[in-house]
C-alpha cells in the first residue's frame, strides 16, 4: 500500500512536469474583476500584452465586474487549475473574506499566488469647488456639518469605502458613503459635483488632478507619490496612524501544477522589473513589487488580518 501511495505521487508529480514542459500550448485567459478603465484593468493590459509575448501564447484581459470584484474573482477561483485562467487580486480580495456573509470562495484557500505585481497609494480627492484646502479643513467642515460630507467608493466593501470608514473612525466624523459600481462613475459625479471625496487608487485619478478636474488633499502611503509629489501624506496632515495602499496581484486557482506557477513567476517577474515597465508604472504612481508565491501568499495573509477589525468596526455586513 505504502509503495503503491509512493508510485502515485510520483506519477503525479511527472505529470505535472510534463505539464509544464507543454505549457502554454493556446491562449492565456486573465480575469480582471473590475470594469475597463480602472488601475487593475491598465496593469493588466499592460503586464499581459508583455506575458503573451514571453509565452508565444496570447493573454486575453477579459474583464467581469459586479459585486465589489467577487463575480470574477469567482469565476477565477471556480476555474480548471492548469494555469490557463489568471487573476487579477486587489486590495478588496481580503477585505472581502469579512465583509460578505455569504462569500463563494475562501481567499486564503481557493487560490494559488503568483506574484504581488504593484503597490499604489490611494488618494484622497475632492470635487474642486469644495471649500477645503487640506485635510483639516475637510475635518473641520465634517465636524461643522455631521454626516453632510459624501464619500465615493468603487463598490461596497472596497479599499475605497474601507479607507473611507479608517478616516471617519481616526478623525471623529460621520460621512455618507455613496457605493458605485466601479471608479470610472464615481469619478464622473465626482468631477460634476454630485459627491465631495473619494478615497481611489492613484493610477485613475492622478491625471484628474494634473488637469485640474479634481483636487488632491493626500495620499496614503507613508512617503510622498512621485506621481504627485506635492501632494502631502496622511501622516504630514495629522493622522499618522493612517495608512492604506492599493495593490495588484495574480493569481491562480489552488492546485495549479507548482512548475507552471513558477514559470508564470518568473515570467512575470521579469517582465515587471524590465527597465521600461518599471518606468511607465513608475509615471502612474505604481511601485513594483515583483516577490515570490510565496512572499505573496504571506502578504495575503496579512492583509485579511489587518481589515478584519475596521470591517468590524464600521459594521459593515454583505450577502
Amino acid at each position: 500500500m505504502k509503495r503503491a501511495l509512493t508510485a502515485l505521487v510520483a506519477a503525479m508529480a511527472l505529470c505535472a512536469v510534463a505539464q509544464a514542459d507543454d505549457y502554454p500550448s493556446k491562449p492565456i485567459k486573465m480575469i480582471v474583476p473590475y470594469p475597463g478603465g480602472q488601475a487593475s484593468d491598465t496593469i493588466a493590459r499592460l503586464v499581459g500584452e508583455r506575458l503573451g509575448k514571453a509565452l508565444g501564447q496570447p493573454v486575453l484581459v477579459d474583464n467581469r465586474p459586479g459585486a465589489g470584484g467577487n463575480i470574477g474573482t469567482d469565476i477565477g477561483a471556480k476555474s480548471a487549475p492548469d494555469g490557463y485562467t489568471l487573476t487579477v487580486a486587489t486590495a478588496a480580495l481580503p477585505i472581502s473574506k469579512h465583509v460578505y456573509r455569504k462569500l463563494p470562495f475562501d481567499p486564503a484557500k481557493d487560490f494559488a499566488p503568483i506574484t504581488l505585481m504593484t503597490i499604489t497609494p490611494l488618494v484622497l480627492v475632492t470635487r474642486t469647488d469644495l471649500a477645503v484646502k487640506d485635510v483639516a479643513g475637510l475635518v473641520a467642515l465634517a465636524k461643522k456639518e455631521p454626516a453632510k460630507i459624501t464619500f465615493a467608493s468603487s463598490g461596497p466593501g472596497t479599499s475605497h469605502q474601507l479607507s473611507g470608514e479608517l478616516f471617519k473612525s481616526l478623525a471623529g466624523v460621520e460621512m455618507l458613503h455613496v457605493p458605485y459600481k466601479g471608479s470610472p462613475p464615481a469619478h464622473v459625479d465626482l468631477m460634476g459635483g454630485s459627491v465631495d471625496i473619494m478615497f481611489d487608487n492613484i493610477v485613475p485619478v492622478a491625471p484628474h488632478v494634473r488637469s485640474g478636474k479634481l483636487k488632491a488633499l493626500a495620499v496614503t502611503t507613508k512617503t510622498r507619490a512621485s506621481a504627485l509629489p506635492d501632494v502631502p501624506t496622511m501622516a504630514e496632515s495629522g493622522y499618522p496612524n493612517f495608512e492604506a495602499t492599493a495593490w495588484f496581484g495574480l493569481l491562480a486557482p489552488a492546485a495549479t501544477p507548482q512548475p507552471i506557477i513558477d514559470r508564470l513567476n518568473k515570467e512575470v517577474v521579469a517582465i515587471l522589473q524590465s527597465p521600461d515597465i518599471k518606468e511607465r508604472l513608475a509615471g502612474m504612481g505604481a511601485t513594483v513589487v515583483a516577490d515570490k508565491p510565496e512572499e505573496f501568499g504571506r502578504f495575503m495573509a496579512a492583509e485579511i488580518n489587518k481589515w478584519g477589525p475596521v470591517v468590524k468596526r464600521a459594521n459593515i455586513e454583505l450577502e
